[in-house]
């Protein structure tokens, strides 16, 4: 499915409340790939002035979930896709607004024969978050999977 950044952030606000409740702002969508902005905002800092652990967390995720949306669009009417398990790691100090840059870890096509072969697939995105001197300030791996309608 070719997608623009407005067409899935439109779409990812739309499934999702929460995208337009952070303010997360769309920048970048290819196959396999996809990068969210996450603003700075003064009600969603922490306690040293940077974004709240949770709301670097929901960034990721959030362009980890529209990943799966862009890839597997065509797949949405005979499975659901959830999140099984993700992991975090802090890399450095957070401050100012954030960059999730969202890749996903298997191809389409295995992923999708796995589902055709009456499986319930697993895959992982892994997704760099970085500050705006492009530095990492934390990685994460979401493990997404399909499950079947039945």
């Amino acid at each position: 499915m070719d997608i623009d950044n407005k067409q899935l952030g439109d779409l990812m606000a739309q499934a999702v409340p929460w995208v337009r409740t952070a303010g997360i702002e769309f920048l970048a969508t290819e196959p396999g790939r996809v990068v969210v902005a996450l603003p700075d905002h003064e009600n969603t800092r922490n306690h040293v002035g940077g974004p709240h652990a949770a709301m670097m967390f929901g960034a990721g995720e959030t362009a980890s979930g529209a990943v799966v949306m862009a890839s597997f669009a065509e797949q949405l009417g005979r499975a659901t896709p959830l999140v099984a398990h993700a992991e975090i790691r802090y890399r450095k100090l957070a401050l100012g607004p954030l960059r999730a840059d969202a890749v996903l870890g298997r191809t389409v096509e295995e992923v999708v024969a796995e589902l055709d072969a009456g499986q319930r697939p697993e895959f992982p995105v892994h997704v760099t978050l970085t500050n705006a001197d492009g530095e990492t300030t934390g990685e994460l791996t979401v493990v997404w999977t399909l499950k079947p309608h039945r």
